[in-house]
């Protein structure tokens, strides 16, 4: 029986670290595409009015599907702690050697075509955003699990949604920032960047709030999986584990 509940969590971990890494990769990789939120919607641009400048929602493409994230974060934060999260890790191919035969290939018109050039234009994202990415990245998971867990001390078991939501809305208005600052300073003001942190983090924050319903529905069949007791247990397991901030 017991080696059957260890199987079962460790599936568990695996099925969530999965998902948190397919849509962390994919949300980097199809980043590089700004797309205007209000148009898409067929609303009007919103035009807010942030430090002096005119702020509309034009935001990246990994944004729409990056609240994956945040509800994989949080379960993986309530079940599996500070150890979990740090297992979860990511990489990018773009350094990789590619080979002779795939660099040069024909287009359509039987001209020569680049394709490690076309790739790292698609996929890469210049040396400053990938380091600004990578470090919001880990910041903010160090970040959301230390004040995932001290919410956690407070609340006990009970008010997720304060854990959940809490967690994530600081450890966003982090990364917000952070990734901003280290790829921008020096080609945007100062105060263009913060209007620019300020348009994504109400975006970021409007959307923590709304999929707050999500986070109960993935606790809710993680307790049915797994089975309320032992899954009340592995989340205290997990709180323990979790103390101090690295």
């Amino acid at each position: 029986m017991e080696n059957t509940q260890e199987q079962k969590r460790n599936k568990l971990f695996i099925i969530l670290a999965g998902i948190f890494i397919t849509n962390a990769l994919l949300a980097e990789m199809i980043g590089v595409k700004i797309f205007s939120a209000e148009s898409t919607l067929g609303l009007e641009p919103a035009h807010f009015n942030i430090l002096g400048f005119t702020m509309d929602f034009n935001l990246t493409a990994g944004a729409v599907i990056w609240p994956v994230v945040f509800i994989t974060t949080d379960l993986i934060n309530e079940y599996f702690g500070k150890p979990g999260v740090k297992r979860i890790s990511y990489f990018t191919t773009i350094r990789l050697s590619p080979a002779d035969f795939w660099v040069t290939v024909k287009d359509g018109n039987g001209n020569d075509f680049n394709m490690d050039f076309a790739f790292g234009k698609i996929f890469g994202q210049g040396q400053r955003i990938i380091i600004g990415s990578l470090t919001a990245f880990l910041l903010g998971q160090l970040v959301d699990v230390f004040v995932f867990q001290q919410l956690r001390k407070v609340t006990g078991s009970k008010k997720l949604w304060l854990r959940a939501t809490g967690s994530t809305l600081v450890s966003q208005f982090i990364d917000s920032f952070v990734v901003l600052f280290i790829a921008f300073y020096g080609v945007f003001t100062n105060q263009q960047i913060i209007a620019i942190g300020i348009t994504n983090y109400i975006y970021k924050f409007t959307v923590a709030i709304a999929l707050t319903p999500l986070i109960y529905l993935g606790h809710a069949w993680i307790d049915s999986y797994l089975g309320k007791e032992q899954a009340e247990k592995i989340s205290a397991q997990a709180a323990k584990q979790s103390d101090g901030f690295f």
